[in-house]
């Protein structure tokens, strides 16, 4: 189950929010971050809070600049 598997590599059980911005993130790998937070539809700092979270996880990583840039979601699936 992916909650599982990224819990396990972050230490703990993710939060479904958590969830939801790296499953987003697979869907579509350019979407920026203001973007993002409206689909999601939390408070913003909650919304940064998730994000550096997966970040300090090495769940997701920015790569490029911040209008030119795309996600990488540092998982495989069992597919």
């Amino acid at each position: 189950m992916l909650g599982d598997k990224l819990g396990d590599k972050l230490g703990d059980k993710l939060t479904e929010n958590q969830k939801l911005i790296v499953t987003e993130l697979k869907k579509n790998h350019l979407i920026s971050l203001a973007q993002l937070s409206k689909k999601i539809g939390i408070s913003q700092t909650a919304f940064e809070n998730n994000i550096n979270k997966l970040r300090k996880g090495g769940i997701i990583q920015r790569i490029g600049t911040t209008k030119k840039g795309s996600w990488i979601v540092n998982l495989k699936d069992d597919k």
